[in-house]
């Protein structure tokens, strides 16, 4: 039987002891996290259109709320999209994974090394694997070059129903601080908010308490009457601009194979990674032979494959962050939001068609001419191959 040793129990690898648990009888399993549960604090959402009908099929148990439309809201604009959005919370993710995996996870164990071989706890005790997949989190971004998409989320309690029916992806009509800020809502019930305030930031640190404080004040310019706050999340996302992807490939040889954001497999611009998540996981599990050699190369591959595609994405985090000015950083999305919607749609997926960059470029530029064409004159010299400026520490979800 092939035993397959999982570091972490965040979304990605979730997703792929799930899919292990229900496709291969072949496997002997075993999730090592360090918290009490999977997911740890977390909420991943997706649009409808990010995956195909059958990963929607599998990921559905997961799912804790869906919405059949979106809301965006820009101060020269509000848009309303009928692209269905859903979410997962950690809590769904612990219930319905934790369940399928029965004894097979380890939670609150602390790891002290992973190799392609074995998990090391940080008691002693070894954990042998054909398979080691690495997915604790946030990748050495020394190489790269990145700006950061962080936020702070309440889970309020409203004293009477906010009356809200679909989430608020982006409310860019709020006051401009450390660079694009936009406050994310999703209405969880009748009386129940999750009120995110966000920024595309330079940098990882997260002042928790403006934050907060922040968001409270979104609640109460809305109209609402707070009740409590159920439960606070706040991350740092990695927005990526540029970086030499070869070499940090070449830096995790001989290593056991990532899996997640550690695998570089997430959007450039949103920083959504289920999408990436979930095809990593129906990927693994196909393979007939579930070895740390066989799992590594094909990663890899699909991090290449996905860092070349998603070239588009890393001009656009160039012009918001390097041609726009800081408090004029919004206006980069507000000219994306005017597009066509199955546009949108394909944008958020990660998957553009040949013309839809083009599209997205033409007409009136949301930045200065000049540095919009530096921006794209470096681009095309390459200098997307490989980061120029030096990378922030911290962070990462």
């Amino acid at each position: 039987m092939t035993r397959v040793v999982l570091a972490g129990g965040g979304l990605a690898n979730s997703l792929i002891a799930w899919r292990l648990a229900a496709l291969r009888p072949d496997v002997e399993l075993c999730v090592v996290e360090r918290g009490p549960t999977l997911g740890g604090n977390h909420t991943w959402s997706f649009h409808g259109t990010d995956l195909p009908e059958g990963t929607r099929a599998w990921i559905a148990p997961l799912v804790a709320h869906s919405w059949d439309a979106q809301v965006v809201r820009f101060p020269a604009f509000e848009r309303r999209l009928d692209t269905s959005y859903h979410s997962i919370t950690a809590e769904r993710l612990h219930a319905v994974v934790g369940a399928a995996l029965a004894g097979r996870l380890r939670p609150g164990a602390e790891i002290a090394e992973v190799r392609p071989d074995a998990v090391r706890l940080a008691g002693g005790e070894r954990l042998a694997g054909d398979l080691v997949i690495d997915g604790r989190g946030a990748p050495p971004l020394g190489g790269f070059d990145v700006r950061w998409q962080k936020f702070v989320g309440l889970e309020l309690d409203t004293a009477a129903p906010h009356g809200m029916a679909v989430p608020v992806l982006m409310d860019a009509t709020v006051e401009q601080h450390d660079g694009y800020r936009f406050v994310y809502v999703l209405p969880l019930g009748p009386r129940r908010l999750l009120v995110e305030d966000t920024y595309y930031s330079d940098t990882p640190e997260i002042a928790r308490a403006t934050l907060r404080a922040r968001a409270l004040a979104w609640a109460q310019s809305a109209g609402l009457e707070v009740a409590g706050i159920v439960r606070e999340e706040a991350g740092a996302l990695p927005i990526v601009l540029g970086g030499d992807i070869a070499a940090y490939w070449r830096g995790l040889d001989g290593g056991a194979p990532p899996s997640g954001i550690r695998a570089m497999l997430f959007h450039h611009t949103t920083g959504y990674s289920l999408p990436e998540a979930a095809a990593l996981a129906e990927a693994v599990a196909a393979l007939p032979e579930l070895t740390s050699a066989r799992v590594a190369a094909l990663v890899r591959g699909r991090s290449l494959r996905r860092w070349r595609e998603q070239r588009f994405f890393r001009l656009l985090n160039r012009m918001m962050f390097e041609a726009a000015e800081p408090g004029e950083r919004y206006r980069t999305l507000q000219h994306f939001y005017r597009m066509p919607g199955p546009l949108v749609g394909r944008f958020y997926a990660g998957r553009l068609r040949g013309l839809d960059a083009l599209r997205v470029l033409t007409g009136r530029p949301p930045v200065p001419v000049g540095r919009a064409l530096r921006c794209m004159a470096r681009s095309a010299r390459g200098a997307d191959g490989r980061g120029t400026q030096p990378v922030p520490r911290g962070g990462g979800a």
